[in-house]
């Protein structure tokens, strides 16, 4: 078959054909999609929508026609980019490609856009189950399949992460794009400290572009500042990626966005993967930033599963998140491998050895940091895991009892504690401890910083928090409803749909028994928060 993908979520006025064979997966090359692109390039500042719709409005026809002339037989769909975007851009695309589908007689197949960044570097790698990691202009976002969907299973809690630099380089002056200047200055640069915020999976951009302009401001070569949002972000966006592989056991990862063509961020993930024996792939620069080739792709294996839409279903949606999508094309293994109890277990940033009444942990120097952010980093986790595991016990939350610290090798001795994690044991019992657990600590002012389901362990009828390491001290409602909000997330990832839901309302229950209602109320607004514009 061969289909049209048409995309148009914001810069990028692009179409694609991508002749497909679901018996033989097609490989990707020079000719197979074709790709027209005919990209937005404001005269300053960042993307005006108005400019943006009116660019699409009339590079869209152009960029089809040409697409369709260099196709080689009949159209058999036409697939196109339903959201997120912008609004007025993706109505264009969506009255572009319902008015070609009608004219055609064909079916109409409508793509989340940040799906198909996973998707096209899925399909070029030819894995089973990657996490990916998308790292584009408006989005930044860590997915992996399961129970049928695309779970998020970390992602920015303000703004994506090219829009992040971007609201740099106007600061500085510079022109739209900002990626590709901030990378060729980088190279000149030299490390300053910048605030590096990683919670659990999630993450965070606005206190560090914030930072970073007042660094500029005061003085700090830009060079300098560069190279240093280079290095921290990308190595919060690294750590979060292998925090994520850590959480569902993948040994494979797939890098989407075009954020994903700077160079420093795919040599810090391709350094990561090679230390923890995972493999990585990122797709070519085509198919990185956006472009109707990867709508194409996906489009061919919807429209293969039977999934199409009518003209009435068809609206666009600039909010459209990955995990709403029902994914009908797959239907093989979950991201997610039942964990295995061994007597060495490597983390997402600690070496753990279990012996027999005690666990020796790690933390390795990160060869993908710059080493200066990296000492910091390990010095100071290890130093507030300390204290924090301490401290929570001495409140009534089990944890095991820290019987050395060496700061200057990274290093903690602590008691052996429970025999399996909360991962391979959840019920909506335990589920209601934990949330009871982190109440208490929440009614003292800590927060845990990472309590997924692989940081609590199980043993003799007790729930064990483990892993402060992200930890710190802090009474304010957003960071306790964001303690709560990795918790749920690494169920959803993890765990099957039924169970996750009853486990989750146990959860919460445990919560509101122990804790302060505020927090729940505001978890709800941390879940609904539009970061997908």
């Amino acid at each position: 078959m061969r289909i049209l993908g048409i995309e148009g979520t914001a810069w990028a006025a692009s179409a694609a054909v991508f002749a497909y064979d679901p018996d033989d997966p097609t490989p990707l090359d020079a000719t197979n999609p074709v790709i027209e692109t005919d990209a937005y390039q404001p005269e300053s500042g960042g993307i005006h929508p108005r400019e943006a719709a009116e660019h699409m409005g009339e590079a869209i026809p152009t960029v089809i026609e040409t697409a369709l002339d260099a196709a080689d037989g009949p159209i058999d769909a036409v697939a196109f980019s339903r959201g997120p975007g912008l609004g007025p851009c993706l109505r264009i695309v969506g009255t572009a490609a319902r008015a070609l589908a009608g004219t055609l007689d064909v079916p109409l197949v409508g793509v989340n856009h940040m799906v198909a960044h996973l998707e096209i570097g899925r399909h070029g790698a030819g894995f089973d189950s990657p996490v990916c990691l998308n790292a584009s202009g408006a989005n930044a976002h860590l997915l992996g399949y399961h129970d049928g969907r695309y779970r998020v299973l970390g992602e920015t809690m303000d703004t994506g992460v090219g829009n992040a630099i971007d609201k740099f380089t106007r600061h500085v002056g510079w022109s739209h794009p900002g990626g590709p200047k901030v990378e060729a200055a980088a190279a000149d640069g030299e490390y300053v400290d910048l605030p590096y915020v990683v919670k659990g999976m999630d993450f965070s951009f606005s206190g560090l572009m914030s930072a970073a302009k007042d660094a500029y401001d005061e003085g700090t070569p830009v060079e300098d500042v560069c190279f240093s949002l280079q290095e921290t972000i990308f190595a919060m966006l690294t750590e979060v990626a292998e925090r994520a592989l850590s959480l569902t056991g993948s040994t494979e990862l797939v890098l989407g966005g075009g954020v994903g063509q700077n160079e420093r961020l795919r040599e810090m993930l391709s350094t990561m993967c090679a230390d923890r024996g995972a493999a990585f792939y990122a797709p070519a620069a085509r198919y990185l930033r956006d472009n109707a080739g990867m709508i194409a792709v996906l489009g061919a294996k919807m429209c293969a599963a039977g999934e199409t839409i009518t003209v009435g279903e068809s609206a666009v949606d600039p909010n459209f998140r990955p995990d709403e999508v029902a994914v009908a094309w797959r239907s093989d293994e979950s991201v997610a491998i039942d964990p295995v109890e061994t007597t060495e277990r490597q983390g997402a940033e600690a070496v753990v050895t279990v012996e027999a009444d005690r666990v020796i942990k790690r933390r390795l120097p990160k060869a993908y940091r710059h080493p200066a952010l990296d000492a910091r980093l390990r010095r100071e986790r290890t130093v507030a895991e300390a204290r924090l595991t301490s401290e929570a016990r001495r409140r009534g939350v089990p944890t095991p009892v820290v019987r050395d610290v060496d700061v200057a090798e990274a290093t903690l001795t602590l008691d052996r504690i429970g025999d399996r994690d909360l991962a391979a044991a959840l019920t909506p019992a335990r589920a209601r401890v934990v949330g009871a657990h982190l109440a208490t600590l929440h009614d003292v002012g800590i927060v845990h910083g990472d309590p997924t389901v692989r940081n609590v362990r199980i043993g003799g009828g007790r729930c064990y928090l483990i892993d402060f390491g992200l930890g710190y001290h802090s009474g304010h409602v957003e960071d306790h409803a964001m303690d709560c909000h990795v918790f749920e997330g690494s169920v959803r990832g993890t765990v099957a749909a039924a169970d996750a839901e009853n486990a989750l309302s146990a959860f919460e229950a445990g919560y509101a028994e122990a804790g302060d209602g505020a927090v729940l109320s505001r978890l709800r607004e941390v879940e609904g928060r539009g970061r997908y514009q």
